[in-house]
């Protein structure tokens, strides 16, 4: 146990048979219950999973869950969650199993969930000053693009690196969250945010140490990923505005959200429209001009108002 509060590890796993032991053999005495969780893996990750289990000293406290088919890290996460919600368990944590979260961070990442009161804390890998230089670059900016709009979707404005998945989450979170309709891929972390916000559940961000080059293989191509996970996002966005602010409570903010689309849009579109017909020699008319500049500015301003009656609704959830 940690701090009398039962800890399980939940390690999502797709090919990882290099890597698997250097992570359960890298577990802390304290955690209680280690779910494995086996995605379809292609190679040998089961094969050395048992293994490794039948000559642990504590047998017992390890379950190795295998999917029929490949479902994505999300579903193999929501399995680990449902398994430690059926136990009763106080606290569990996600730990890769490509070995890329490291151990000693697992104390600050219990620290807001078992000592603070909060529901949920996940790592921010940005924060620290190296994390220019030891992240690839093209994931870095990836990552940065989706954390800003991340938070614009989920309404946790103090939240960055939200593709991180290095977390902790409490049992009442636990046993809320529909883990049957979680997002099954590399948005999960997204899509759980915008959950947890929904039921106001607290959330707190975690520095810990950026991990790469340990022998991990990436299936992640952010160029590919970023369309469609802002698509995601944008989905997610709209949902939570209805089953925050008008299902479960009502709040104005709907309006500048809907009256600031309504008038950033076109007015985007016809400045580009005027941009690309002064760019082809023909004139443009001031007026339109105007207009464009009109509709574009008053939209502008109506979201940074919905954006900022957002953050200060979600202000006390940080």
């Amino acid at each position: 146990m940690y701090k009398n509060q039962t800890l399980a590890i939940v390690v999502p796993c797709y090919n990882e048979e290099s890597q698997i032991v250097k992570v359960l053999s890298t577990l802390p005495e304290y955690v209680d219950r280690v779910y494995i969780i086996d995605d379809k893996s292609l190679d040998k990750t089961v094969e050395v999973t048992q293994n490794w289990i039948s000559t642990s000293a504590t047998p017992e406290k390890y379950l190795l869950i295998e999917h029929e088919i490949n479902s994505g890290v999300g579903a193999a996460i929501a399995s680990g969650y449902k398994q430690a919600a059926a136990e009763e368990v106080d606290v569990a944590v996600v730990m890769a199993g490509d070995a890329q979260m490291a151990p000693e961070d697992l104390p600050d990442i219990l620290a807001p969930v078992v000592d603070e009161g909060y529901d949920y804390s996940k790592g921010n890998r940005l924060f620290t000053g190296d994390a220019w230089n030891m992240i690839p670059r093209v994931r870095y900016i990836g990552n940065s693009i989706l954390s800003l709009l991340t938070k614009i979707a989920s309404g946790y404005w103090h939240i960055a690196d939200s593709q991180s998945g290095y977390t902790a989450i409490n049992k009442k979170a636990l046993k809320t969250i529909q883990w049957d309709e979680m997002y099954k891929r590399y948005g999960q972390p997204n899509d759980l945010l915008v959950k947890l916000n929904i039921y106001n559940f607290k959330v707190k961000d975690v520095p810990v140490a950026p991990v790469y080059n340990v022998g991990e293989q990436s299936g992640v191509k952010p160029i590919r990923m970023i369309p469609r996970l802002a698509f995601l996002l944008l989905r997610l966005f709209v949902y939570r505005m209805k089953e925050k602010y008008i299902i479960r409570d009502f709040h104005p903010l709907l309006f500048f959200y809907l009256f600031g689309f309504i008038l950033f849009i076109p007015g985007a579109l016809l400045g580009l429209d005027l941009v690309i017909t002064r760019m082809l020699g023909y004139a443009v008319a001031d007026t339109s001009a105007l207009f464009a500049a009109f509709l574009s500015i008053m939209g502008v301003q109506f979201l940074l108002f919905a954006m900022w009656f957002d953050m200060e609704s979600n202000k006390n959830l940080k």
